[in-house]
């Protein structure tokens, strides 16, 4: 019996060697990769690889040159299901050993995790804006499954977070047929690069009156009070060493207009909003905690300048509304801030066309898409509407933020959740309620 024991145990350890070289002859063999990295994981997975993908610059021309996307794979089993992240910034995240996407223990699965063009270490050069587009990124994302089909051959579950989940929609949008289920999560999808709606919701609709007015209420003290914060503001700027794009008057008025919707969209405690008389440096530290400077300065923009050109051009944001505030700020109009803010030496025009036909997708299609919300999160204001279809499922979690995930769900949605992925894969899902 021990002598069984120990040649099934050997047996076993072959097989799982014998499954990684097979994955790494494969990506060897695959003529796009350009270079396979064994990287360090988790016991959850076998074995994990960094994999750079020549793409296309340009996937309509192939002559206008090409450049290299990480991908990160890691390896559950070939005939696993395969969580597939469409990120949209940098998924650099996801070298970390100890990631794993909360749908893949969910799954049983693998895990692929790649940037987003011209995010991270997949930047194109030159730096040409005009191939950033929604198009462009599916097909990057089309490419790779296809090439990935090939080695895995269970069921594929695409799935991104924010913006990463109008990505994941996008995509299913311009391949149907790519992956089995889509499970995008706190994905909007906005008709202007200032939609409209995010400023009545944050008014009106998120969290109770009484503490929308204490956000209101804080956000007046500081502009009330504007001569004892600009210093503040200033030294902020000064000690960690930003390049403000602003004066210091139009950069107040921007934090203190970003507050409401920052405050709002995580899981910020009104218990941490400061009482109005405390000791301004109080109010201040709360002020750049939920609203960073950061993001007015040129080291925000270098971080996040593709995703304002894909705001700008295809994905739509938000706007302020200053009539509260107007008697107050610096600014007389907010309007058309995130161009002139981020974008001034770009002339993007908005393509409503993308979202519309989004839009018409989503009303006609039989795909299947789990769409997952939080009830106060103010990206909320531009969801998706779904028809009451079988092949669609909307959870919005109640009293949540833009952090709602199938883990911190209520035991009912779970348990919706759980019965869904269920009847669409036909597998077993480890959701417990």
């Amino acid at each position: 019996m021990k002598r069984f024991q120990i040649l099934f145990v050997l047996l076993l350890l072959s097989a799982v060697t014998f499954s990684q070289n097979t994955l790494k002859a494969f990506l060897e063999s695959q003529p796009e990769v350009k270079s396979v990295e064994k990287m360090d994981c988790n016991d959850f997975f076998a074995i994990k690889y960094k994999i750079m993908v020549e793409q296309p610059v340009d996937h309509t021309d192939p002559k206008k040159g090409t450049f290299l996307q990480r991908v990160l794979i890691a390896d559950k089993g070939v005939d696993q299901p395969v969580v597939f992240i469409t990120e949209g910034y940098n998924g650099g995240y996801s070298e970390n050993p100890n990631y794993i996407n909360e749908l893949c223990p969910i799954l049983g699965a693998n895990q692929i995790c790649m940037d987003h063009r011209y995010f991270g270490e997949s930047m194109p050069e030159p730096l040409n804006y005009d191939y950033l587009t929604v198009r462009n990124a599916a097909a990057d994302h089309h490419h790779v499954i296809q090439m990935m089909k090939k080695y895995y051959s269970g069921k594929w579950i695409a799935t991104g977070i924010s913006k990463g989940g109008q990505t994941t929609v996008y995509h299913r949008w311009l391949y149907p047929n790519d992956v089995d289920v889509s499970v995008p999560y706190v994905a909007p999808l906005n008709f202007g690069v200032e939609d409209g709606r995010h400023e009545p919701f944050i008014a009106n609709t998120t969290g109770t009156p009484e503490g929308r007015a204490k956000v209101k209420a804080f956000q007046l003290q500081i502009l009330k009070n504007r001569e004892t914060y600009l210093p503040m503001l200033e030294k902020y700027c000064t000690d960690n060493k930003l390049h403000p794009l602003l004066n210091n008057d139009e950069m107040l008025d921007y934090i203190v207009l970003e507050f409401s919707y920052g405050f709002w969209q995580y899981d910020n405690s009104l218990d941490d909003i400061p009482e109005l008389n405390a000791p301004a440096e109080k109010l201040f530290a709360e002020l750049v905690r939920v609203s960073s400077p950061m993001y007015l300065a040129s080291e925000g923009v270098n971080i996040f300048k593709s995703f304002y050109v894909q705001a700008a051009h295809e994905l739509g944001y938000y706007g302020y509304d200053v009539t509260p505030f107007k008697d107050y700020l610096s600014i007389k109009t907010a309007e058309g801030w995130l161009n002139r803010i981020y974008l001034p030496e770009l002339d993007i025009k908005y393509n409503k066309k993308t979202a519309k036909e989004v839009e018409k997708f989503i009303k006609k299609t039989d795909a299947r898409i789990l769409f997952i919300y939080g009830e106060w999160d103010p990206w909320s204001a531009s969801s998706f509407e779904v028809p009451n279809k079988p092949n669609f499922l909307k959870i919005v979690k109640p009293k949540g933020s833009h952090s709602s995930r199938i883990g911190n769900l209520p035991a009912n949605q779970k348990k919706q959740v759980k019965e869904t992925l269920e009847n669409w894969l036909d597998i077993k899902v480890n959701i417990e309620i």
